[in-house]
């Protein structure tokens, strides 16, 4: 049985995948330079997401409007751990969440067909102060999923889970090297 907060993630020796899912507008300029460039907005929080499910539950399959691009964005392991060291979990004193440059967040992992599982999965949210940082400096590649993650939805919905689940991206444990960024991380409210 998975432990209640871990995060699982896809991930190697540098770098660790997490997932966004955008309108096209946006996503392919973003494709096409490689990077993050207008009409990506560095002046709101973006949303990152280890979990390949909880966003393909978030998206509906790249279904739904505004979120019908599938972006594995690889970041390095050192933003990555940055920005969970200076994160504050998103119930937190209200103050200290308005102040904080990361907002942290968990909510229930999903199955391959949607469905609330008893663990939980992390979303990051980088704020308007770090999202430069973010976009220029921690974000190594940026891959298309769009076409994957539908094909993975349609062979969920043809009740093909076992073909389905052989598409899913590889996700294990993620080992921590800062104390820092474990205190977030393992601390819910759920668990005071």
């Amino acid at each position: 049985m998975a432990p209640l907060y871990e995060i699982r993630a896809a991930y190697d020796g540098q770098t660790i995948t997490v997932y966004q899912a955008y309108a096209p507008a946006i996503a392919e300029p973003a494709l096409a330079a490689g990077r993050f460039v207008p009409p990506f907005s560095f002046h709101r929080m973006t949303w990152i997401k280890p979990s390949f499910l909880w966003l393909m539950h978030r998206s509906n399959w790249a279904r739904k409007a505004g979120q019908e691009r599938i972006l594995a964005v690889r970041i390095t392991r050192e933003g990555w751990e940055e920005a969970l060291a200076q994160g504050v979990l998103t119930t937190s004193d209200p103050a200290a969440v308005a102040a904080a440059a990361v907002h942290v967040q968990w909510d229930p992992e999903r199955s391959l067909r949607g469905a609330a599982l008893n663990h939980y999965s992390i979303q990051v949210g980088i704020g308007r102060g770090l999202i430069r940082t973010f976009a220029e400096d921690w974000v190594v590649e940026l891959t298309d999923l769009t076409a994957r993650a539908r094909r993975i939805g349609e062979l969920v919905q043809s009740g093909r889970a076992a073909q389905a689940q052989r598409l899913l991206p590889p996700e294990r444990p993620y080992p921590f090297s800062r104390a820092a960024t474990s205190d977030v991380v393992r601390t819910s409210p759920k668990l005071r």
